[in-house]
C-alpha cells in the first residue's frame, strides 16, 4: 500500500488542481493500491491534522478548474519552530506527528518560495517530500517556468490590450500595476506582449524624470497616449540601496495606496498630462488555467509521481529547456529567481524602443 499526502500552500494560482490530478492519475495507473490524503488549507491542515481521504473520483474533472480543491493558506516559515497556542508542541513537531500518524510514504507540497523552505525543513527531519513549483511570480529557483505564470501573463496582457483602446481614445497616460511580488517576470512578459511603452520592474530601478522624458518623447512624435506596465515591487532609484526591511517600512508609510498611484502623482507634477491607474490585482491569479499551464502542471505532477515511485525524495520538480528535472530542495529553499539584467527579453525590448525608466 502506497500512502501519499498532498497540500497546496501560499497564494493560489491556476494549475494547482491540474498538478494534483497529474500526481494522482499517474500513481493510480502505476500502483495497485494507493491511498491519497489531502491536507486542508496547506500546512495549517498538516499542523492541525485536518485532512480528508481523497478517492480517485475527486481527481476527475479538475484539469480546467482554477484555485485549489484543498484550500490554501499562508503559514510563514519563520514561525514553524514556534509552539502551537495552548500546546508545548511546535508547528514543526505537529507536522511531523501528522505525517507519522497517517503512516505516509511521501508528502507532495505544491507552492512557491515559502512552501519550499518549509518542505526542506520537513525533509531535513527525515520526511519524504516532493515539491511542485507553483507561482504566478515565476520566481522559484531551479525551474524555467512555474505553473500559474503563463495564465497570469495571459490575463495581464488582456488587461493591457483593453486599456489600449481607452488610452487611445482619450490621449491619456495609463499606469497598469501588475503582480509579481519582488520580481518583474510577469510585468516584463505581459508588458512586451501587450505593447507597453514603458516597463518598470524591481530589477531595474527607475527615475521619474526618465519616465517623464520617455513619455514626452512620444508626445513629440504625435503619439496621443502612453502605456506604463509597472510591477507592484518596482522601486525608484532613490530606494535601490534600501534593505528589504527598510523598503518595507518605507512602503508602509507611503501616502499612496501603491507604487502606481505614487508614480501617477509624480508624473502629474512633472508633466501635467492626464494620468489614470489600473490595478487588476488578484484577478491575475484567478480563473481557469490556460492550456500551457494545464500541460506544464500535468507534466510536473506526473514527474513528481515518478520520483515517488522511484523512492527519490527531497526534490522539487522543475523544467529546464523544456525537459523535466529534479532539483534538490536545498538548492531551491531561500533563493529568489530575479530577472537578470542581461535577459534577452529585456535586451530585445530595449532595442524595440521600450523604456525601462533608467535611460
Amino acid at each position: 500500500m502506497l500512502r501519499v499526502g498532498m497540500l497546496t500552500s501560499g497564494g493560489d494560482c491556476q494549475g494547482l488542481n491540474a498538478a494534483m490530478r497529474g500526481v494522482a492519475k499517474t500513481l493510480y495507473e502505476q500502483v495497485d493500491e494507493v491511498e491519497i490524503y489531502g491536507f486542508i488549507d496547506g500546512y495549517r491542515g498538516l499542523i492541525e491534522f485536518d485532512y480528508r481521504y481523497m478517492s480517485p473520483a475527486q481527481f476527475s474533472g479538475i484539469l480546467t478548474l482554477g484555485g485549489t480543491i484543498l484550500g490554501t493558506s499562508r503559514q510563514p516559515f519563520k514561525n514553524m519552530l514556534d509552539p502551537i497556542e495552548g500546546s508545548s508542541m511546535t508547528k514543526l513537531e505537529a507536522m511531523i506527528t501528522s505525517y507519522r500518524r497517517l503512516n505516509l510514504d511521501c508528502l507532495v507540497t505544491l507552492g512557491g518560495n515559502g512552501t519550499h523552505k518549509t518542505a526542506k525543513l520537513l525533509a531535513d527531519h527525515d520526511l519524504n517530500v516532493i515539491g511542485l513549483p507553483k507561482t504566478i511570480d515565476n520566481d522559484l529557483w531551479g525551474t524555467d517556468k512555474s505553473f500559474g505564470f503563463q495564465s497570469a501573463v495571459d490575463i495581464a496582457t488582456s488587461v493591457i490590450d483593453g486599456i489600449h483602446t481607452t488610452a487611445t481614445s482619450h490621449g491619456r497616460i495609463f499606469i497598469i500595476e501588475l503582480m509579481g511580488h519582488n520580481v518583474g517576470w510577469l510585468t516584463l512578459h505581459a508588458g512586451v506582449a501587450g505593447g507597453a511603452d514603458v516597463i518598470l520592474i524591481p530589477e531595474i530601478p527607475y527615475r521619474v524624470e526618465s519616465v517623464a522624458r520617455a513619455i514626452s518623447a512620444r508626445s513629440s512624435q504625435k503619439k496621443r497616449f502612453s502605456i506604463i506596465a509597472m510591477a507592484e515591487g518596482a522601486i525608484e532609484a532613490s530606494e535601490a540601496d534600501l534593505s528589504r526591511e527598510e523598503l518595507k517600512l518605507a512602503r508602509s508609510t507611503m501616502e499612496y495606496p501603491s507604487v502606481a498611484y505614487r508614480l501617477a502623482a509624480q508624473l502629474d507634477a512633472e508633466m501635467g498630462q492626464e494620468i489614470r491607474v489600473t490595478v487588476p490585482g488578484h484577478f491575475q491569479r484567478g480563473g481557469t488555467p490556460c492550456p500551457y499551464d494545464r500541460v506544464l502542471a500535468t507534466r510536473c505532477g506526473c514527474y513528481g509521481a515518478e520520483l515517488i515511485l522511484k523512492g527519490e525524495f527531497g526534490y522539487m520538480v522543475g523544467v529546464h529547456d523544456n525537459v523535466m528535472v529534479k532539483v534538490p530542495l536545498e538548492e531551491v529553499a531561500g533563493r529568489l529567481k530575479s530577472v537578470p539584467l542581461d535577459n534577452d527579453l529585456v535586451t530585445f525590448a530595449r532595442r524595440s524602443g521600450i523604456f525601462f525608466g533608467d535611460e
